[in-house]
């Protein structure tokens, strides 16, 4: 069975910074997509970054250049979200992901970035 467990969120003031982790069970990185996404109040999920694992190349949604940073670490098979300078319009439940023929989700971690 494919388990992903996020961690990392809470509240922040703006101009902080989290980093975020995502454990992955039950599958290995190889031949994979993984990516971040978060999901606003009221608003539909978004992608945030997407890493290919074979290769690292790393693609981010315009308001997370320069900000956050995506790697994973195949020896612990854990990927991490590090973001600095955060601000109010970040805050949401984060979710990880990894496509290797299905998407598996994990359960989301909610980030808050106070004013």
């Amino acid at each position: 069975e494919v388990q992903l467990q996020a961690s990392g969120g809470g509240l922040v003031q703006a101009g902080g910074s989290l980093r975020l982790s995502c454990a992955v069970s039950g599958l290995t990185f190889g031949n994979s997509a993984i990516a971040w996404f978060r999901q606003a109040p009221g608003k539909e999920r978004e992608g945030v970054a997407c890493i290919v694992s074979d290769n690292d190349d790393t693609v981010y949604k315009d308001f997370a250049k320069g900000r956050f940073t995506l790697t994973h670490d195949d020896a612990q098979n854990t990927v991490h979200l590090q973001m600095n300078s955060l601000n109010p319009e970040d805050t949401g439940v984060y979710y990880c992901s990894v496509i290797r023929g299905q998407v598996y989700w994990g359960q989301g971690t909610l980030v808050t970035v106070s004013s």
